[in-house]
């Protein structure tokens, strides 16, 4: 994935737009240079975007560095302009891989490089939720630490390199097996056709599940690090949601800019889910603080959110307080609705069991035909494998689901070459 021929581009629109932000959040996640300039009075919108007003319909607008303007654009016409929205060039593929985070992006890389005719499918940006992450800091060979987004955009170079297509804003909706192949169906009408499958769809982030939560989404209510939108915290006060790595590094990018950062958890302390470099920064930060046994459970506003209602589980006490910015970084969900069309077997949770872990009660799942055992990495149907955070198992790290990512391949080779 190449980048705009020059530095960047600039997007204008209003603080609280869904609109703005999902363009935002895209070119952050891409890693693409790119000028926020929000626009707070008329005179300005009208000078500097050239529309009637803030509430002129045909913002966002987005100008590009060759003078093309987009009004109101979607991110598939954004992508588009950038050049990376492309069709698939094959009728059949040797291997598939639906999911472009770290475990994908791995296995495209292996799988061209090793002469497979290789395409991953995308719904969203590259790098799935690791792209939200401003600093990775404990991947091998990166001592200072490198951003979900850089790293993202590097692996889908070496992949493009090596001859795989990445396939962007395209979403898989259900699969059949048909004469030992894979179809896979897009949302848009496409359709892939490959010898073998790599799932590598990671999870999806819970949500809080209050009633007008779906209100404020987008506009003050995030799901995710919300790397885009640090910068445009200065004076806030943020709260953080979660206790895992995400959520810390969250809050220490936060830091920087927010006058104040509230990590909220519902255990006792950060030690149990955090790793513990980021416990030592967060206790060292000066203006983040940690909320211990306490959940949000009322959001508050007149079309966007201006407050929250938190509640001390341990006292039983809530009390209101100010924000414009939430983020939740709860687990997450696994996106393996499509899975039981199929007849993949799941754990009650949704994520995709494989290899040894199908073998219950002595016998395999009554869907699996052959004589052989699964492979490690393979699910409970012949030549479709799982990588990554959507693996029932895995360990909910970059290094792990890149190293599964490349596994996959060997295993997928293996199914190649002997069935």
């Amino acid at each position: 994935m190449g980048k705009p021929p020059v530095s960047e581009l600039r997007l204008f629109g209003t603080r609280g737009s869904p609109a703005a932000y999902t363009i935002r959040d895209f070119l952050q996640r891409s890693d693409v240079p790119f000028l926020w300039v929000e626009l707070t009075t008329d005179g300005q919108a009208r000078t500097e975007a050239n529309v009637e007003g803030l509430s002129d319909a045909r913002l966002p607008v987005c100008m590009f560095p060759d003078g093309t303007r987009l009004e109101r654009p979607t991110v598939r016409q954004v992508t588009e302009k950038l050049g990376w929205f492309l069709n698939p060039s094959r009728a059949e593929y040797d291997l598939a891989i639906y999911g472009g985070g770290p475990a994908g992006l791995s296995a495209a890389v292996y799988g061209a490089s090793e002469g497979l005719k290789t395409v991953l499918i995308e719904r969203s940006a590259i790098g799935g939720q690791a792209s939200t992450s401003s600093k990775i800091e404990n991947y091998l060979g990166f001592p200072g630490g490198i951003s979900g987004a850089d790293l993202a955009v590097r692996a889908a170079k070496q992949a493009y390199q090596f001859g795989a297509e990445i396939l962007l804003l395209r979403e898989g909706v259900r699969g059949e097996i048909r004469a030992g192949k894979g179809i896979g169906f897009l949302a848009d009408g496409t359709k892939i056709v490959a010898r073998a499958t790599i799932c590598a769809t990671g999870i999806n982030y819970r949500r809080l599940e209050l009633p007008n939560e779906e209100a404020f989404h987008m506009n003050g209510v995030y799901y995710g690090a919300g790397s885009s939108e640090a910068a445009l915290s200065s004076g806030e006060h943020v709260f953080v949601v979660g206790g895992g790595n995400s959520a810390g590094q969250a809050a220490m990018h936060f830091s920087q800019y927010a006058e104040r950062v509230s990590v909220v958890i519902r255990g006792d302390s950060l030690k149990k889910t955090l790793s513990e470099y980021l416990v030592d920064r967060i206790r060292a930060t000066a203006n983040i603080e940690v909320l211990a046994r306490t959940e949000v459970t009322a959001l508050h506003g007149n079309g966007s959110l201006e407050a929250i209602t938190l509640r001390n589980d341990r006292t039983g006490d809530t009390r209101r307080a100010e924000t414009r910015n939430l983020f939740l970084c709860l687990g997450g969900v696994p996106h393996t609705e499509w899975a039981n069309d199929v007849g993949i077997v799941r754990d009650s949770e949704g994520y995709l069991m494989t290899g040894p872990d199908l073998f219950k009660d002595g016998k395999w799942p009554e869907v699996w035909q052959l004589d052989r055992a699964p492979y490690y990495l393979e699910t409970s149907v012949p030549g479709v494998f799982a990588a990554g955070d959507v693996r029932h198992g895995s360990v909910k790290r970059c290094a792990s689901a890149v190293g599964e990512g490349a596994m996959a391949v060997m295993f997928v080779h293996r199914y190649l070459a002997n069935g």
